[in-house]
């Protein structure tokens, strides 16, 4: 008996199959470029409003001031409660680390496209520098309040026995345990982090609204900026509702509260310092004005 021709995939079938795949992924990239081009310009608008940003500084107080009372009204075994979660261990304790290289990326990219100067460019970078140092004084201003605070206790079974050694190291070698007043640098940090990162973010609605290059790359970066400073907000309010005692996350808020005051609100508004963030970007709004 004779079988008929096995009609099979041809070449034509795989040259359309490879077609609409290449349309597929033509439609996913304009929606994803789609997305990406609105949720900046959303982005843009939302954080480049005066008002709002005031209103960002009185969320931020809030959270801090009332955010510790909802520990009365969330599951205390949840995983953010543990001081080895993911979050606190992989971005909390290294919460400059990535500010500075998500935000340094971000600053780069928007000054440097808008000038082509590489001095102003570094001119405004060292603001991250700036962050730095304060983030590192602090720190050790922190210690230093600890220690001067401190006293020395042996934990016995019975409770604390409180010992007359006289410093910090000397009692931490006799394997006893320090204690003294500690400002929360995790509620300073997020807290210095959130403002610095507002504050510079604004800035990508002034660089939209003079035209200036805002390829899919510096899109994508301000977004990731966005979200990073979405989950400092979170990481803030868990670190407000989880851990350390009322007055040391209160003080170290209102520290790094004062550390953007001296940066961002006020030295940095003056000719010798490095600069506020926006500032000199845009000469053409300038030579508008000449003209009008």
């Amino acid at each position: 008996m004779e079988r008929g021709p096995v009609v099979g995939a041809g070449p034509g079938t795989g040259a359309r199959i490879r077609a609409l795949l290449g349309c597929l992924v033509k439609v996913l990239l304009w929606v994803a470029s789609a997305l990406l081009y609105f949720g900046s310009e959303q982005a843009a608008r939302l954080l480049g409003s005066p008002c709002l940003r005031r209103l960002y500084h009185a969320w931020l107080a809030a959270v801090v001031i009332f955010g510790p009372l909802l520990q009365f009204h969330v599951n205390s075994r949840t995983i953010f409660a543990s001081h080895g979660n993911f979050f606190n261990i992989k971005f909390v304790n290294s919460a400059w680390g990535w500010t500075c290289t998500f935000l340094g990326g971000f600053v780069l990219l928007v000054v440097f496209l808008a000038t082509r100067r590489v001095a102003v460019t570094a001119r405004h970078l060292s603001r991250l520098v700036v962050g730095a140092a304060v983030w590192r004084g602090a720190g050790r201003a922190f210690l230093l309040i600890e220690d001067l605070t401190g006293s020395c206790f042996e934990p016995l079974p019975q409770g604390l026995l409180l010992h007359e050694l006289p410093d910090r190291r000397s009692c931490l070698a006799a394997g006893h345990q320090w204690r003294g007043y500690t400002v929360s640098s995790h509620t300073f940090l997020l807290t210095f982090c959130c403002l610095l990162m507002a504050e510079e973010a604004a800035v990508f609605a002034k660089y939209l609204a003079h035209g200036l290059p805002a390829g899919a790359p510096l899109r994508l970066v301000f977004l990731l900026n966005v979200l990073l400073l979405g989950l400092w907000n979170f990481l803030l309010l868990c670190t407000v509702i989880y851990f350390h005692q009322y007055t040391h996350k209160v003080v170290g808020a209102a520290v790094g509260t004062f550390a953007w005051y001296l940066t961002y609100g006020s030295w940095y508004h003056q000719p010798w310092s490095p600069g506020s963030p926006g500032h000199g970007l845009f000469p053409r709004a300038h030579s508008s004005r000449k003209h009008n």
